[in-house]
């Protein structure tokens, strides 16, 4: 017994003595996790070099645009053909996916050799005899559907300027097939399809077999956004943030960057990590000073490398007892599989003896323990460097989904990492460690290069099916210039029929006279107090306005809230409130003995009969006070006045708050002649002169026009530009039939609108998997101020995202950009709707007075045009197109309801004083 353990403990101090002996050997070779942050984040500097337009030139990582900007969510369905042309046989397979919601795949193959001959011969003849064979599989599989999808693995680098196209920048793996560098290999292998005869298929998409890898495990994982190479060669891919890929158009969703990670250190970054076996490889490569990570890290250098060192190691007496034999001193003798084959856990002692005697080595026991570790080492760090890099990619992605841990899953595919005992357990080992904020699941591809072409074409055809439906459906949203000349032209026929008295009953839009003469001219000058009740607070504002050299407005101004039972109570309640709020409002100021002069901004529709008469014609904004509607304002808030008997005020004017946005920005600006409010509600006041105004008494002078253009299109003159969606919103609303250009226009509608149009498509399975959620059934969930915040060009579609998420909405990277350009679409037409009523007004106002040019300002205010990224700038140029003969300048107003109520006072008083 005791002998069994001595030999136990000599057998286990032996092989620690030859461990030990290669550790120092190949000190060089083994790296600190110190180390590998460090190469880590030198990849990740070499990453940002490659995607920058500025230094790509010079960086060793190309990071090439795959154009492969979606991966699989599991709706693809139909069959594929794909070819995988990589090494000295190719691949032909017909890849069926199942579309009975199993994701379930079917493949059929059959491989091909490539003559060499062939491969080193023309580049035409190389893809004749692709399509031969291909020609060959179809007719023995009995495939004969037209147009059949095919996607190409293509396992060369490519400069891809979109997916069905690629430029080859260099031959490997022993091709060297003439005339086809620097030409698109897709248009090649179309050509000789073509000529082929007898063969009908649709080349959609060129693949690089990482990226092949990657799409494979997508499909079973939906999770997958990296794919990873650790074979004869190494590469990885990964999904990143177009707005960070400079090579490429557009900034909105991602694409699947190919890395080319094997040329990481071609440009020095690797340089004190690379030992004198590594510069010897590199030396007696095909290609020295090229793909040195690659030679550092895959099968096809991995066996050359262990050889090198074991012969080094021999020949310093170290092994061997110094003999070497004529197989061990040559090239390529000793193979990657017989690194995999030593490294085995049960028979690696074993395999080595055998290996090394097929060498012609005669190996003691401590040389296989010796070949055995050095086989670990070489591996080993091989594993490490890959784990190193991916750090890199997996850190990326999680800083730019802005995350504090990220849980994703890596595709595999390759020899090393499926045949080597150890290495895939070894690298998910040192992933974790690297980087533990990232919970990182490792899936081995199956079939990865040509399962994943088909994968890539089935995206490919999913999103251009999806695409087609969403444009189609977007599309009635599109407003061509013909169509907003007819919009025009029927706003001007209804500005006309509003005017007229015949007709002004019947008219869509209304009209109104609002009684203010003229605009500001400077001279006006007081104390005036001005209320604006419009919501569920009421303001009391004293305005102090001065003329002259030194002409200025100032304010002072008290929030009072309105309680419900208030605002649902009886009349005489409201105005005594209104009353109680203004008495301490006086009191505050020190002016209860002061009779002002007031404007009353009363954003409710009224009818007026003079500037200080207006009858309520019904409540909005959730108001129900009882005895008002049918009742003039102004004789409401004089009784409750006299009720209070605390002070005296002389009621001027009633106020519309779009007249209000027009006087304020006048006084700063003589040209403006026309107010334009674009937020919850959309209405526009201009001067009409008052010759054409027919509901008015007196034909001198002008007066301004409270058009209420919301109401146009309620004679059906619009029908043909709405949409199902706007008929749906008008149906869900509380005024059906009524208010439809406002429908169409206004921040109330528009979330609605667009909330209609998500459930449409979510319906017909193109948004959010198809799962219609509780939020999105909810009625004005979608606000408008959320179009505004996911239009802006400053917001990544991560912040999309996090909005829709608040929303209970859980989408995709492909369901945010969706989302966006519905939003886009609703307040695209909604701003050229604005515009075309504009340009009628200005248009107008131009003939009105026989000039051939117009140069007028419109005073605008309103949270959408204030808010909303683009619709400005599209109610601009809407106006410039439509209305080329008149020069309009936009002004934002400034407080219309409180400064202009007190300028309409101001106006008013004086045009009294005069007449």
């Amino acid at each position: 017994m005791f002998a069994v353990h001595l030999l136990s403990f000599y057998f286990t101090k032996l092989q620690e003595d030859q461990i030990k002996k290669v550790d120092r050997f190949l000190y060089a070779m083994r790296l600190s996790d110190e180390q590998l942050l460090d190469i880590s984040r030198r990849f990740r500097e070499e990453m940002e070099k490659g995607l920058s337009r500025e230094s790509n030139a010079a960086a060793a990582l190309k990071m090439l645009p795959t154009h492969v900007c979606s991966t699989p969510d599991g709706s693809e369905k139909g069959e594929f053909l794909a070819l995988d042309l990589g090494g000295s046989k190719f691949k032909v397979l017909q890849v069926k996916v199942s579309e009975d919601g199993k994701r379930k795949v079917q493949m059929e193959s059959e491989t091909f050799p490539i003559p060499e001959e062939v491969f080193n011969g023309k580049g035409t003849d190389l893809f004749v005899h692709v399509a031969q064979s291909l020609k060959t599989f179809m007719q023995k599989n009995n495939i004969n559907q037209k147009k059949k999808p095919l996607g190409f693995t293509f396992s060369f680098p490519c400069l891809q300027s979109k997916l069905d196209e690629g430029v080859l920048l260099s031959w490997s793996k022993n091709f060297k097939a003439r005339g086809v560098l620097g030409t698109d290999v897709v248009q090649a292998l179309r050509q000789a399809i073509s000529n082929a005869e007898g063969i009908d298929v649709d080349v959609l998409a060129l693949v690089n077999d990482t990226v092949g890898t990657m799409m494979t495990c997508g499909y079973d994982d939906q999770r997958c956004e990296v794919g990873v190479i650790i074979g004869t060669g190494t590469n990885a891919c990964y999904m990143e943030e177009l707005r960070h890929i400079d090579l490429v158009e557009g900034d909105e969703g991602r694409m699947c960057i190919n890395t080319e990670w094997g040329a990481f250190g071609d440009d020095g970054a690797l340089d004190d990590f690379i030992t004198n076996f590594d510069c010897e490889i590199d030396a007696a490569s095909i290609n020295p000073g090229k793909q040195l990570f690659e030679k550092m890290v895959s099968g096809m250098y991995m066996g050359e490398l262990v050889r090198l060192i074991l012969l080094k190691m021999a020949k310093r007496g170290l092994l061997f007892k110094g003999r070497v034999s004529d197989a061990l001193r040559t090239k390529g003798k000793f193979q990657t599989k017989h690194v995999c084959m030593i490294e085995e856990y049960k028979d690696g002692l074993r395999n080595t003896k055998e290996i090394l005697a097929e060498l012609g080595l005669s190996p003691t026991e401590d040389d296989c323990v010796a070949v055995q570790h050095v086989c670990t080492i070489v591996s080993f760090r091989s594993a490490n460097l890959c784990a190193a890099a991916l750090a890199a990619i997996l850190t990326r992605i999680r800083e730019n989904k802005k995350l504090k841990t990220l849980r994703t899953t890596v595709g595999v595919d390759g020899t090393v990492y499926r045949t080597h005992p150890q290495y895939a357990k070894r690298l998910h080992k040192v992933v974790r460690r690297l980087v533990p904020d990232c919970h990182v699941r490792f899936v081995l591809s199956e079939s990865g290069s040509g399962k994943g072409a088909a994968m890539v074409t089935a995206v490919a055809q999913r999103l251009a099916s999806q695409r087609k439906e969403i444009n189609d459906t977007l599309a009635a949203f599109t407003l061509s210039s013909a169509q907003l000349q007819q919009v025009k032209e029927r706003m001007r026929v209804e500005l006309e029929r509003g005017l007229k008295k015949d007709t002004h009953d019947t008219a869509s839009v209304k009209m109104l006279p609002s009684y203010v003469y003229r605009t500001p001219d400077g001279t006006e000058r007081g104390k005036f107090l001005a209320l604006d009740l419009g919501g569920t607070n009421f303001r009391v504002l004293v305005v102090k306005i001065r003329s002259g050299i030194r002409k200025s407005v100032r304010m002072y101004n008290k929030i009072y809230a309105i309680p419900l039972e208030i605002m649902q109570g009886t009349g005489e309640e409201l105005f005594d409130h209104i009353v109680h709020c203004i008495s301490d409002f006086l009191d505050y100021m020190g002016m209860k003995n002061t009779r002002l002069p007031l404007g009353f901004t009363f954003s409710f529709p009224c009818s007026q009969a003079g500037i200080d008469k207006g009858t309520l014609v019904s409540w909005t904004k959730g108001f129900k006070a009882t005895e008002c509607e049918g009742h003039d304002v102004v004789d409401m808030l004089r009784e409750a006045i006299k009720r209070q008997n605390e002070f005296d005020l002389d009621i001027v004017a009633v106020v519309n708050d779009t007249v209000g946005t027009m006087m304020t920005c006048a006084y700063e600006d003589p040209k403006c002649e026309i107010g334009l409010i674009a937020g919850t509600g959309s209405n526009v006041c201009y001067m009409e002169a008052m010759k054409n105004i027919e509901v008015v008494e007196g034909d001198k002078g002008q007066m301004c026009v409270n058009t209420e253009w919301g109401g146009f299109g309620d004679n059906d003159n619009i029908e043909d530009i709405r949409t199902k969606f706007d008929r749906e919103v008008d149906q869900g609303s509380l005024n059906v039939g009524k208010q439809r250009f406002e429908k169409m226009t206004s921040g109330m509608y528009l979330g609605e609108i667009v909330r209609q149009i998500l459930i449409d498509l979510t319906r017909r399975g193109l948004l959010f998997r198809g799962r219609i959620t509780e939020p999105l059934k909810t009625r004005g969930i979608f606000e408008t101020k959320f179009l505004s915040q996911i239009e802006s060009d400053r917001l990544a579609l991560l912040q999309v995202r996090s909005i829709l998420q608040h929303l209970g909405l859980d989408s995709t990277c492909d369901d945010s950009i969706i989302v966006k350009e519905v939003c886009g679409a609703v307040s695209r037409r909604a701003a050229q709707l604005c515009g075309a009523g504009m340009a009628a007004i200005v248009d107008k106002i131009r003939e009105n007075r026989g000039l051939d040019h117009l140069d007028i300002t419109v005073g605008v205010d309103g949270t959408l045009y204030k808010l909303h990224p683009h619709f400005s700038g599209i109610l601009k140029e809407t106006v410039k197109e439509l209305a080329p003969k008149c020069e309009v300048e936009f002004v934002l107003s400034e407080d219309g309801s409180g400064k202009g109520a007190a300028l309409i006072t101001a106006v008013a008083r004086q045009h009294y004083r005069e007449a």
